[in-house]
């Protein structure tokens, strides 16, 4: 069975933890963003899990990342 290659787009948005939970950031952080407040500016720095639905297709996308 050949090598199974990660999806680049997938790579370069997901982060994997140790614990094998995928992440992801929030959209719209950088387009028009001075003209937010800073509250909302501050909601963009953390990153969020993805849902269930999506860790099966991704799991396509990042084969050996997390468990």
């Amino acid at each position: 069975m050949p090598k199974l290659k990660t999806h680049k787009g997938a790579k370069a948005r997901f982060h994997v933890t140790g614990s094998g939970k995928i992440l992801r950031m929030k959209g719209g952080a950088s387009h028009l963003r001075r003209n937010k407040p800073a509250r909302v500016k501050r909601e963009y720095d953390d990153k969020q899990s993805i849902s269930p639905v999506d860790r099966q297709k991704l799991s396509r996308l990042m084969p050996y990342a997390g468990k």
